[in-house]
């Protein structure tokens, strides 16, 4: 078996999500004179590719560290690719996630939407469209996850969420000014009707108390196994007490699945980190 890498790099130019704190790094000693090298890092639990835990929206919940390994962060998922189908600001259903994997109840399911090509490790980076104007789902999505026993879910973008259903509404007026013309023309009404307040950030407070968590600000070469099962492993710190952590997530395919899909990855671009750049590009 072998890997393939689904996180972001994390640096000190990884955006955490808007007023979280974001990574900051240096040395507290060098080589010379120490003999070592050593380094502090003070961040939110919400940058770069991270698992948002139970206790973040939900007191009673489990934290990190009592989410179990092989029973809930390992196992069997679809990679589910949305790319040809949303846009900034439109709303991510069932039905598109179904018209286009098999997707099986207990499954761990990650979201392809295609604004990993926005994140700050890309050629083609923007901030705005990657925090501000991705796509997300609505109350349908959540119950249907929640009838197929999700167990986790992942998203290649700033938020499980809809921005517009979030306080990036109350943030980015000018944004949101633009997300209220593209729903009342796509969905017959406006944001807020939309998004009223029952339905305020319903994937982190409608999911959480049902065990159905996710992770954030995936990316890697999630390209790669677009619309195709495989083992999914997600890896946060064993945190005690946290309510969200930085992890890596991984998909394990075997060996020979893997040198095709690093053969069909040589055909592209790659990003200075190395990963498929997510517009593929041809070399």
């Amino acid at each position: 078996m072998k890997c393939v890498d689904l996180s972001i790099p994390l640096g000190i130019g990884t955006p955490a999500w808007p007023t979280y704190e974001p990574l900051q790094m240096k040395y507290f000693k060098r080589l010379a004179p120490n003999g070592a090298n050593g380094q502090i890092l003070t961040h939110s639990n919400h940058v770069g590719t991270h698992l948002d835990g139970e206790i973040h929206f939900w007191t009673p919940g489990k934290d990190i560290a009592g989410l179990q390994l092989n029973e809930f962060l390992y196992g069997e998922g679809v990679i589910v690719d949305l790319s040809d189908c949303v846009e900034d600001y439109s709303v991510c259903t069932s039905k598109m996630i179904e018209e286009r994997a098999e997707v099986k109840e207990g499954d761990i399911l990650i979201i392809n939407t295609g604004y990993h090509r926005y994140g700050w490790d890309q050629p083609t980076a923007d901030e705005m469209a990657y925090m501000v104007k991705h796509p997300g789902p609505d109350r349908e999505f959540a119950e249907w996850a929640k009838r197929k026993k999700i167990r986790w879910i992942g998203v290649d973008c700033g938020s499980a969420d809809h921005p517009m259903n979030t306080m990036i509404r109350t943030w980015m007026p000018r944004q949101a000014k633009e997300a209220d013309r593209y729903f009342r023309e796509h969905y017959g009404k406006s944001l807020e009707e939309y998004f009223s307040d029952d339905k305020y950030q319903l994937m982190h407070l409608e999911m959480f108390n049902h065990h159905i968590i996710h992770a954030e600000c995936m990316g890697g070469d999630m390209d790669l196994l677009s619309n195709q099962r495989c083992t999914i492993g997600c890896f946060p710190w064993r945190l005690v007490d946290g309510e969200s952590c930085i992890c890596r997530i991984v998909a394990f395919v075997d060996d020979d699945r893997h040198t095709k899909l690093m053969a069909e990855k040589a055909k592209y671009q790659l990003t200075k980190w190395g990963d498929l750049a997510a517009a593929k590009v041809p070399k």
